[in-house]
């Protein structure tokens, strides 16, 4: 293998793993709830904790980390994030009980860091030209796949051996990874740096990213009935307006300003606070609307969503290799007003539709029902064709809007925006189809207090309760819960949409294609 074949690899592997580890872990939670002790948390707590600690350090820490990667040496910090990685790893597949499994999550999220915005700057310094878009394309695509197998595999693992193996499996994959890097992955740093890091910036910027997250993420998890929320959130908004003029007076900004001079860079970062905003909603609220509501299992609900992940998988190298030679904006465009439809084609999702009972070992289970071939495969197949078409691009227009010695931080700002987007998308269509289920549900059935704590623990949107042998009276509740929440979820699904064509539009008009520059 080359040079460059070996850092795609050990790139791709890195920034894997970091997305790995964001979604393998869930199917693990129950059975850490169950097998690990803990004096301080709840078990739905700690199982909270165990999550968002590990999303939490990740993003508030990006900015920081990218900074770092072009200051002190991209393959220096990258080599750092991946022992860092490494060893967290094995701490949280070894803790012995939730608190420290909380702290180890923690410190893993921290290394994962240095790993994103290093993987990008390291191919941004490697490739060039097309050959650079068809990168960033198997970067995406790869990213995908384990997003995608994530769950499989962690269930695999967790079912066959111990929920300690979904963090011990890093392990291989970070040792070939460091392998690649520290025998063929050559070195780049800007070099300009020089004089004293901009430390006060990165605390400012860690408060910005970090409180905004924390407040959306303990905002939902509370119903936002704790002030604490709120707190975090205004912290994360004075700290956000603050850093401009932080970085406009400092003579070594952490995050240079000349940077947002630049049309495609700034154009960019706004529609990724949409797009990836309105990610949120599909991948979150379409798995919780498949099993509260319809009645799917896991399994099939995970399956479900395979057809339009291959797409993205398989497609996202012809795709960036296409934006190297055309230019990104027709994709950046065409892109998420596809997803839009697709998103749009859930709306219309009865609440009848006919669940996918997946039973691994049953036959009469292998084949989806009509239910699904209609209501669902159509909106999965547009969005994966519409993500697979904008991923790459997006991350190609980035990685090129700036100059190449801005390479780690350019890409941590845009990482830190896909993350922080999310969470407050999240936090706003929680807000709204909460609303709407409870009105809806109180006007269907006058006489009902739907603000009581014991009645919302019964009934929440999106998750209908089972009952098979129900009285009359609970079986109209039942009947109005599903109906409701089917009518939430559409909600849910036009607020992305709109989101999503609000991307297209933003980059159709804003993006420049180099050639044109």
């Amino acid at each position: 293998m080359s040079a460059k074949a070996w850092t795609l690899l050990a790139t791709v592997l890195a920034s894997s793993i970091v997305f790995l580890d964001s979604t393998v872990v869930n199917v693990a939670l129950p059975r850490i709830g169950r097998e690990v002790p803990s004096t301080l948390f709840g078990v739905l707590e700690g199982q909270s904790y165990v999550y968002t600690g590990y999303l939490l350090s990740l993003s508030a820490l990006l900015i920081l980390a990218g900074a770092l990667t072009d200051h002190h040496g991209r393959r220096r910090m990258f080599v750092l994030g991946l022992g860092g990685f490494g060893l967290t790893s094995v701490l949280c597949g070894l803790a012995p009980n939730m608190e420290l499994l909380v702290a180890f999550r923690l410190m893993q999220g921290a290394a994962g860091a240095l790993l994103v915005p290093g993987s990008l700057a390291l191919i941004r310094s490697t490739f060039e030209g097309e050959e650079q878009g068809r990168a960033f394309g198997v970067w995406a695509g790869a990213s995908a796949g384990t997003t995608i197998v994530g769950p499989f595999v962690g269930g695999i693992l967790v079912d066959t051996i111990s929920w300690r193996a979904a963090f011990l499996i890093n392990v291989p994959l970070i040792a070939l990874a460091l392998y690649a890097a520290l025998v063929h992955v050559r070195e780049s740093r800007d070099a300009s740096a020089g004089g004293r890091f901009d430390w006060l910036g990165a605390l400012v910027a860690a408060l910005a990213v970090g409180g905004l997250s924390f407040g959306a993420i303990y905002g939902e998890q509370r119903a936002w009935r704790d002030p604490a929320a709120l707190v975090a959130l205004g912290l994360g908004a004075l700290a956000a307006l603050a850093l401009p003029v932080l970085m406009a007076r400092s003579r070594s900004p952490l995050v240079p300003l000349e940077l947002f001079r630049s049309r495609n860079f700034s154009v960019t970062n706004l529609s990724t606070l949409l797009i990836y905003g309105a990610l949120y909603v599909t991948f979150y609220y379409l798995a919780l609307f498949q099993q509260g509501t319809l009645g799917y299992t896991a399994a099939a609900a995970g399956l479900a969503g395979i057809p339009g992940g291959l797409l993205l998988t398989f497609l996202s190298t012809r795709f960036g290799a296409l934006a190297g030679r055309h230019g990104p904006r027709l994709f950046m465009s065409a892109g998420p007003a596809l997803m839009a439809l697709g998103i749009l084609w859930f709306a219309r999702v009865p609440a009848s539709s006919a669940p996918w009972k997946f039973a691994p070992g049953d036959p009469a289970t292998y084949a989806p029902p009509v239910g699904y071939l209609v209501d669902f495969l159509p909106g999965q197949l547009l969005f994966g064709l519409g993500l697979a078409m904008m991923v790459a691009p997006l991350t190609s227009c980035l990685m090129m809007s700036v100059p190449g010695r801005f390479a780690g931080v350019a890409s941590a700002v845009n990482n830190a925006i896909s993350r922080v987007g999310p969470q407050l998308a999240g936090a706003v269509i929680f807000i709204a189809i909460t609303s709407s289920f409870y009105t809806g549900f109180a006007a269907r059935l006058p006489g009902t207090d739907t603000s009581t704590p014991a009645f919302r623990r019964e009934y929440a949107p999106l998750t209908v309760p089972q009952c098979e042998r129900c009285d009359d009276p609970e079986a109209k509740r039942i009947g109005i819960a599903r109906s409701e929440s089917t009518s939430a979820f559409a909600l849910a699904m036009v607020v992305g949409a709109g989101m999503l064509a609000a991307g297209a539009a933003v980059n159709a008009v804003g993006i420049r294609d180099p050639a044109r520059d």
